[in-house]
């Protein structure tokens, strides 16, 4: 039996010792998110993205039942390219360290280990939300738990376009969960810089989501996660004809085969990569390099506020 413990890469234990900016990456866009090869290029070039914007990246994974918050490019390659990485939602990790699992963190597992570990800053894609026709399935991802409970900002392009959107929205607000447009009053559809909803709240920059992170820890009323939605360019989201006439074919599929469940998603990303001919893996590739770049800039905004404030 493995004991439940983080392990440190030792780029990460020195910036949390240090009071470094640092940026919780997931490992599922490794292993189940893009197709080989291109996910460890990506990867790579996620995590050299958060370098270049002034923080140091720490991607998280399982590696033989030990949760690692930084993991080196032998076990980043591991999880690129063996087959049988399971995906790992909060409720799976002590089940999967019990047994000495190699294992990809969800959103929802990210924030959560990334918070123990004291990161205060994550960048994903897009965020996991309420299923279409989850009024009969009750179908709802762990991210919206999780982040009522996670005092973390995750940074993402929205939640997925295949998703309920609106719902999504509904059941982040009863769960208290804050939701801020960077840059934007709408609400990004992840593919789609527009999802069409729109936010109480925008920020311009990113030492103001610092301003608002340290508000919250000073006030101590609430301790969830701030959801920073930051939407593509319009000249960069997939074409939105191709993009609605991809999501109405592949849910007709989903029907026809009788998909069901956490297969939903991977499902409907893999069909609009083969029937968009990769258009939309380009715009994905996209949605996560801005993102960490934006996470980066605020952690380290985030860093500098802990530096000059008073004793």
């Amino acid at each position: 039996m493995n004991d439940f413990r983080i392990s440190y890469g030792p780029e990460v234990a020195e910036a949390l010792r240090d009071g470094l900016p640092v940026v919780a990456l997931e490992s599922t866009i490794v292993s189940h998110g893009l197709p080989r090869p291109e996910n460890l290029r990506v990867a790579r070039e996620i995590e050299q993205t958060v370098r270049d914007a002034g923080a140091v990246p720490a991607t998280i994974g399982m590696i033989s039942g030990r949760l690692v918050v930084g993991l080196d490019d032998a076990q980043l390659t591991r999880l690129a390219t063996v087959d049988g990485v399971t995906k790992l939602s909060v409720r799976d990790l002590a089940l999967s360290a019990a047994t000495g699992a190699d294992g990809a963190t969800t959103v929802a597992a990210t924030s959560a280990v990334a918070a123990a570990a004291g990161i205060g800053v994550f960048a994903t894609g897009g965020l996991g939300g309420v299923h279409r026709e989850a009024a009969h399935t009750f179908d709802e991802s762990a991210d919206l738990g999780t982040l009522a409970q996670t005092p973390i900002a995750v940074v993402c392009a929205g939640v997925k376009s295949i998703l309920d959107v609106g719902a999504t929205l509904e059941r982040l607000e009863t769960l208290g969960v804050a939701v801020v447009g960077y840059r934007t009053r709408r609400f990004p559809g992840f593919y789609l810089t527009d999802a069409g909803f729109d936010l109480d709240w925008s920020v311009d920059s990113p030492e103001q989501v610092a301003a608002v992170l340290a508000a919250r820890d000073e006030h101590a009323v609430h301790t969830g996660g701030l959801l920073v939605a930051n939407p593509l360019p319009v000249e960069e989201q997939l074409d939105p004809e191709l993009h609605d006439r991809t999501l109405a074919d592949g849910l007709a599929l989903l029907e026809r085969d009788g998909i069901t469940g956490k297969a939903v998603t991977p499902y409907l990303l893999s069909y609009f990569h083969s029937a968009t001919e990769g258009a939309s893996l380009a715009v994905n590739v996209r949605i996560i390099l801005r993102n960490a770049d934006l996470a980066a800039r605020i952690a380290a905004a985030a860093a500098a506020r802990r530096t000059t404030a008073p004793a």
